[in-house]
């Protein structure tokens, strides 16, 4: 095979861009195409990735699809990144598989890889794909990816091993037509939320704007390099929480949770784990959409009484202070929540590009 100088990316179901951003922290991976049905997701993507060109839209869409395919042929891309929604993937939707309509989109993704070919192609989903009805989704997609004629090497991979201060599993396919590509292993970095989100341990309730000036020094190796291209702190907002709230964490001590609340005030979710503070020497459960309420989960600053903000959830996600999101609180919070971490992304970036640069393993 030619040797590869550069991997020119696709990436679909793109969101805010956490898997391009990530990749592009390796100087070998480029995004030139993205594509994502909501707007300010992909906004916000633009803007942080000025090279990609960004289409909004469905990817069912027949105009849609040819849009992509064109772009995609005519600036080269050789590889594809991504990952499916696939609410299908059940029990209860064992007996269509991949022929459930509710599957489509993962669907959607192996057919542009058949259109177009990539030399690699990464896809990036929940766990419990890999098992879910004695892993017969993961053999149907499996089968798919073989008939493609891809190598494929599968697995589980957890952001906090790649040097991301949060515990966030998920499920990972690296596909390639020349090279045996294995996961990633990671690393023993070990970045605690103190190393995350100390600078930002100010502002009560409400508080905050979208851009405002760095109010502490960054005290740790991780605060230094989130902080490394910005000048400016945006999206450090804190949420405007009712009084119930605020008088609810108020009883809460520093890293602890619900345990702390009276019966009559701990509400009816089912979880312990709602109503937590994290823990300044610990990582962070998984950041989901609604990390701005404490009634949501264990997402609660570790002293203040108040749910972290955007740029802290961010930070926990391991964006860098420059990369911005725009967008309404909802919708930010969505963007910020269903991304994938950026270094998680790199330390995939890394593996592939280390088997393509040396040369490893031809098949």
């Amino acid at each position: 095979m030619e040797k590869i100088a550069e991997f020119r990316i696709l990436d679909l179901f793109c969101g805010a861009g956490g898997f391009s951003f990530g990749m592009h922290q390796n100087s070998h991976f480029k995004t030139l195409v993205a594509l994502d049905f909501n707007e300010e997701a992909a906004n916000t993507f633009q803007k942080n990735m000025p090279e990609a060109e960004v289409v909004t839209g469905d990817i069912t869409d027949t105009d849609v699809k040819s849009l992509i395919i064109e772009k995609s042929k005519a600036v080269g891309i050789n590889m594809i990144i991504g990952g499916p929604p696939c609410q299908g993937f059940s029990m209860k939707g064992k007996k269509l598989g991949l022929e459930d309509k509710r599957n489509y989109l993962f669907k959607e993704y192996l057919k542009l890889v058949e259109e177009l070919e990539p030399e690699v192609f990464v896809i990036e989903n929940v766990k419990s794909l890999l098992s879910t009805a004695g892993g017969y989704f993961r053999e149907q997609i499996l089968e798919y990816i073989h008939r493609l004629r891809y190598n494929v090497n599968y697995g589980i991979l957890n952001a906090k091993d790649f040097g991301v201060p949060q515990s966030r599993e998920r499920a990972i396919f690296i596909c390639s037509k020349s090279k045996d590509i294995a996961l990633p292993i990671g690393n023993d970095e070990g970045v605690t939320i103190r190393d995350a989100i100390s600078d930002l341990a100010y502002l009560n309730s409400a508080q905050g704007s979208f851009e405002s000036d760095y109010q502490m020094k960054a005290d740790s190796e991780y605060q230094k390099k989130m902080r490394a291209n910005s000048n400016k702190l945006y999206n450090h907002q804190a949420t405007a929480h009712s009084k119930v709230a605020l008088e609810k964490l108020a009883m809460i001590p520093p890293e602890k949770g619900k345990e702390y609340l009276p019966d009559e005030l701990k509400g009816n979710q089912k979880f312990n784990t709602t109503w937590g503070r994290l823990v300044w020497n610990g990582v962070s459960p998984t950041i989901d959409t609604r990390f701005d309420a404490p009634s949501n989960g264990t997402n609660s600053h570790p002293k203040l009484n108040r749910s972290i903000t955007p740029r802290a959830a961010a930070s926990i996600q391991s964006f860098s202070d420059d990369f911005i999101f725009y967008g309404g609180k909802r919708s930010v919070g969505r963007q910020i929540g269903n991304a994938v971490p950026p270094l998680l992304a790199k330390g995939i970036a890394d593996k592939i590009w280390e088997m393509y640069e040396d040369g490893k393993n031809d098949i």
